[in-house]
């Protein structure tokens, strides 16, 4: 290339942005998606970006591929800015969008093979270059394998081969372990490590907080603005002192928590384990009798919901701009008595039982998907449904709302045996996707108004509930808002706003708060606890495995059947060994399903 275009040492800088603004659409519809952004990526490292969906994390990394213009500042790769020296950034850029674009039809070696004449691959070095590749993310016995029929992980890690046939000096890759388990995300985040080892400069967004234990440098991104840039002992160090693992002889984990959230001085409580993991604004602890409190390390989440909530106290002190999405309200209250429900591990056997599987199986043609499972969840519950890419738990959760007819077996929910009666059954469920069921072209008003309609409310009653959902939210002031221009929380509260229109007996969550702001989810998970104190029954997939802390009991699923199922706690215990005396659920789920797969494997 020119000489103009030749990457200049540039002080050990990979990438860096000053001053840089963005906005899309224009007048009453512009959304300004980076305001006055200034950032440097350390060359040679892993620089995590976080944010919430809306943050502006893609925008930032489209305008380092060079396929956006900043509105005002500049962009600069290795010292080439991005707008007059455009032309030579692909040479030393690799990038891997959020939808990496594989040939569903085209076989492993055949998407390598297109992308290599896509992206100029000199074909003297293209077999070295694959073999290199398929050897890095151990796709080689794979090579002929449709790339459609790949698992979630095994995809991701084609897409990132793809993204390194010329073997760039800076990485972009935008979420790439989003929706994929926790063994997959650990996989390619050793792909990432190699990477680094090799000299590859790699910047990675991602909806992960614990993935920032892999990182180098980390930016905090909300509302197109850094919140905090810096190694991760940086956001930690602030917080030595101030967070603490709570236990009480008096309250179980569910009103522990309530109680401590309305403590003064308490920035965060989170369920974890067998008690209730604390974030204080000091190290002043506000401990009541029958307590008792453990220090623990800060973590990266611990560092992010603490910057949250500063940003949300002083948008408050300076009156913030009321077309600005508000912050999340408080949740309702949980019941009297919710404690003693679940603090059994689950709820009473008084109960009784609203979802009931029995011997439950669906084939695809000669492959067994779910094999003969069994399980019951009672009123009031919180049940997660856990599981690998793979391992089930779709399909399982598809034959349970009545989307998908079983082989054999037997499956009833809310009494309606869903092999024969599933259209009536659906009637008594609420349902909340992954990507949230809603018109993005109505405003919220006529969401609400259409949902009321397709579940028959008439009358005073659908006047009743209307009324509840914009009171209950706090929709009203977006009346007229349309649900696309919603920011993300407000999109998760509309959704479930929808599902709860008819009071349903059974509430079906599917990946509900991928993308969220923390402290939406955090909400979120307040008015799910305060819905199961009040008998409704909770059934959960997640892949965010704190989350799993919430239910009162987990199926954990591998390769079609249910190989452990019981409370959070006991989970975590059946996972204990001599190098994981006290392990975390993530490290539970990775080791139980290892151990599962590896006995299938010595049969």
């Amino acid at each position: 290339m020119p000489a103009a275009e030749q990457p200049p040492e540039h002080a050990g800088v990979a990438l860096a942005l000053r001053g840089v603004d963005k906005t899309f659409g224009s007048g009453a519809r512009a959304v300004r998606a980076l305001r006055q952004l200034d950032i440097e990526v350390p060359a040679g490292t892993i620089t995590g970006l976080f944010g919430p969906d809306g943050a502006g994390k893609t925008t930032l990394m489209r305008l380092a591929a060079a396929l956006l213009r900043p509105d005002a500042g500049s962009v600069t790769v290795f010292g080439l800015d991005t707008v007059e020296q455009a032309a030579g950034i692909p040479q030393h850029i690799g990038y891997m969008p959020q939808r990496f674009g594989l040939y569903d039809e085209l076989s492993v070696q055949e998407n390598l093979d297109l992308y290599a004449d896509l992206q100029g691959l000199a074909p003297a070095s293209r077999q070295q270059r694959f073999a290199d590749l398929l050897r890095l993310t151990a796709l080689g016995p794979f090579g002929r394998r449709r790339a459609g029929a790949l698992s979630g992980g095994m995809r991701q890690k084609l897409g990132l081969a793809c993204a390194l046939l010329r073997q760039p000096r800076l990485l972009l890759l935008d979420e790439p372990t989003v929706g994929v388990d926790p063994i997959s995300r650990r996989e390619l985040w050793d792909i990432i490590t190699d990477l680094r080892a090799l000299g590859t400069t790699v910047l990675v967004s991602t909806a992960y907080l614990d993935e920032a234990r892999w990182c180098d440098h980390l930016l905090l991104l909300r509302q197109g603005q850094v919140l905090a840039q810096g190694a991760p002992e940086a956001f930690q160090a602030p917080l030595r002192g101030r967070c603490h693992l709570v236990r009480s002889t008096r309250l179980g984990r569910r009103r522990l928590q309530l109680d401590l959230q309305r403590r003064p001085g308490v920035v965060d409580a989170l369920l974890q384990g067998d008690g209730v993991r604390v974030v204080l604004e000091s190290t002043a602890q506000p401990v009541e009798p029958g307590e008792s409190w453990a220090a623990r390390e800060p973590l990266f989440e611990d560092a992010f919901v603490a910057a949250l909530r500063e940003q949300q106290r002083g948008r408050q002190l300076a009156a913030p701009d009321p077309a600005a999405a508000r912050e999340p309200g408080p949740a309702p209250a949980l019941a009297p008595g919710e404690g003693s429900r679940v603090d059994a591990g689950g709820a009473p056997a008084a109960q009784p039982v609203v979802i009931e599987v029995r011997a439950l199986r669906r084939d695809f043609g000669d492959f067994v998907a779910v094999r003969d499972i069994d399980f019951q969840v009672r009123r009031g519950e919180v049940f997660g449904l856990l599981g690998a890419n793979g391992a089930g738990k779709s399909t399982t959760f598809r034959m349970l709302c009545g989307l998908l007819r079983p082989t054999s077996g037997a499956l009833r929910v809310a009494g309606e045996d869903m092999r024969s009666a599933s259209a009536s059954a659906r009637r008594r469920i609420g349902y909340v996707a992954q990507r949230f069921a809603l018109y993005a072209n109505l405003s919220v008003a006529q969401n609400l108004e259409f949902f009321a309609s397709a579940y028959g409310l008439r009358g005073a009653r659908r006047r009743q509930r209307l009324r509840w959902a914009r009171d209950e939210f706090e929709l009203g002031g977006f009346a007229g808002t349309s649900a696309a221009d919603l920011a993300q929380g407000y999109r998760q509260r509309l959704a479930l706003a929808c599902a709860l229109m008819h009071e349903p007996e059974v509430l079906f969550l599917d990946e509900p708060t991928s993308g969220v702001d923390p402290l939406a989810r955090r909400e979120f998970w307040q008015r799910i606890n305060s819905l199961a104190a009040q008998g409704v029954t909770v059934l959960v997939t997640t892949h965010f495995m704190d989350e799993a802390e919430y239910c009162d009991r987990l199926a954990l699923m591998s390769q079609g059947e249910i190989l452990a199922s019981a409370s959070p706690p006991e989970i975590r215990r059946l996972a204990r060994g001599a190098g994981q005396p006290e392990p975390d659920m993530d490290e539970a789920f990775v080791a139980l399903v290892q151990a599962h797969e590896a006995a299938l494997r010595r049969a």
